[in-house]
């Protein structure tokens, strides 16, 4: 198997994993970062997303050959301390039900954010559309994307 050297977080990291390894598999089996999730497999429910260069991608369908090189960052690197905006946004609101969808919600919209800090409710609803949310917290998603731009 071939050696794959990705910076995660800021940490430069090999692994050594089969070329087609979907990122997602990397980081939760290779890397034990649990906090990006499984959820469909097909890049269609969000619940994997996690920053690429800054931009929001869905880490299970991502083959870890095609990213090498490639700046990575998880949930778990979003804040150190839980302190990114969207984070606490999302605890002000109290956005989470069953909380499964959440580190890929927080990540779309941080990204999200970074590109479009003052946006439109049009425009939140637009960025946020992809990520399901099996428990329907939407308005309350929406209105954490809007405190946090506020709050950035």
């Amino acid at each position: 198997m071939p050696n794959y050297t990705l910076r995660i977080n800021g940490k430069k990291i090999t692994v050594n994993v089969d070329e087609d390894t979907p990122l997602l598999w990397v980081l939760r089996d290779e890397l034990s970062l649990k906090g990006t999730k499984f959820g469909c497999g097909i890049a269609q429910c969000g619940a994997c997303t996690v920053h690429l260069n800054n931009s929001a991608v869905r880490s299970c369908s991502l083959p870890v050959s095609s990213i090498s090189g490639e700046s990575i960052t998880t949930i778990e690197g979003l804040s150190e301390t839980g302190t990114h905006p969207v984070q606490l946004a999302w605890k002000e609101i109290d956005v989470p039900q069953c909380g499964y969808c959440q580190a890929g919600q927080i990540m779309t919209a941080s990204a999200f954010l970074k590109e479009k800090p003052t946006p439109t409710k049009d425009e939140i609803r637009e960025a946020m559309h992809g990520n399901i949310c099996r428990c329907a917290s939407y308005n309350r998603i929406e209105k954490a994307v809007k405190l946090a731009a506020k709050n950035s």
